[in-house]
């Protein structure tokens, strides 16, 4: 039986030279406007509220850290600079409505296809999901510049998967 490298590329796999390895995210493109599918229509952003971001690192550390860490892959992608992939609308309603974003939105059904695993609603509140984006905001003005989005059919050696670059240490 003859596989073409493009139809294991559609199903989600990689190939990496003549190695065809499962699972390895390609990465989602970066999209600031897309506002996602849910509640949230529109999120006004102000200065960093330093209160509001360590609430939102409790809940993080809660509800989310099982799943994602903000450096590394996991068993989802990795959150630091998902402010610069994503708008602040689209991350409140992945936060809040998993599974009705990977129904309809193109940007979560492409990240669930690359880690095979649907998110899963946490009962967070939209306070919640607020404070929980103030926290990636404060990390993501915090991390140095290269942390932010690079081009995610191309990611750069050395890269994340999912497109993110990954901190130098």
């Amino acid at each position: 039986m003859s596989v073409s490298v493009r139809s294991l590329r559609n199903v989600g796999f990689a190939v990496v030279g003549s190695i065809v390895v499962a699972g390895l995210a390609i990465g989602a493109p970066v999209d600031l406007k897309d506002k996602g599918v849910g509640p949230i229509k529109q999120v006004k952003l102000g200065p960093i509220d330093p209160a509001l971001a360590k609430q939102g690192e409790a809940v993080f550390m809660q509800k989310c850290s099982a799943c994602h860490k903000l450096d590394e892959r996991y068993v989802g992608p990795a959150q630091r600079g998902v402010t610069k992939r994503r708008s602040p609308e689209w991350i409140m309603n992945m936060t809040l409505n998993p599974t009705g974003m990977t129904a309809e939105d193109p940007i979560a059904q492409q990240l669930l296809g690359e880690y095979m695993v649907q998110m899963t609603f946490q009962n967070v509140s939209e306070a919640d999901a607020r404070a929980v984006l103030e926290f990636f905001r404060q990390s993501d003005a915090a991390a140095p510049a290269a942390a932010g989005a690079a081009p995610a059919a191309a990611a750069p050696a050395g890269a994340a998967p999912g497109g993110a670059a990954k901190p130098a240490k």
